[in-house]
């Protein structure tokens, strides 16, 4: 079994179009190397990094900050089980307040959007006594 993968291997075991590994690896987030046509091989332990990638940006990660994070990885080898766990221990706190926002999204949908007035300034359900207005411009509610 050849241990080094084509870029058309990578995407269909990924299931990563070929642009955006080309993207990934201009980013510097995976790297390949050339074979003598010139053509993209990569390790099979790409693979592994490329889930990483795609479960970070699921969670809210900037590609710049996935980028940070895939740099604690040691370079001199293949990263191991405990590496990948001890990187991905630390997005419980970034999940948890995904969470949150999204539920105070889905309580905006039920209790103001679904009451149909839309004005936020006079609704007495979600905003008594324009509070929000007080607490000043923008989304107050979704600001935290």
């Amino acid at each position: 079994m050849d241990p080094m993968l084509t870029i058309t291997d990578v995407s269909r075991r990924s299931g990563v179009a070929s642009s955006a590994l080309r993207f990934y690896e201009e980013r510097g987030l995976i790297v390949s190397e050339r074979a003598g046509s010139g053509h993209r091989r990569y390790h099979r332990s790409i693979l592994r990094r490329i889930a990483f990638i795609i479960f970070a940006q699921r969670i809210g990660l900037t590609l710049e900050e996935i980028g940070v994070e895939l740099a604690k990885l040691p370079a001199d080898r293949v990263p191991s089980r405990r590496d990948w766990s001890q990187l991905s221990g630390e997005w419980a706190k970034r999940i948890d307040e995904r969470i949150a926002e999204l539920q105070r999204l889905r309580s905006g949908l039920t209790e103001c959007i679904g009451c149909g007035c839309l004005s936020i300034d006079r609704c007495g359900l979600a905003n008594p006594a324009d509070v929000a207005g007080r607490k000043g411009p923008g989304p107050r509610y979704w600001l935290g």
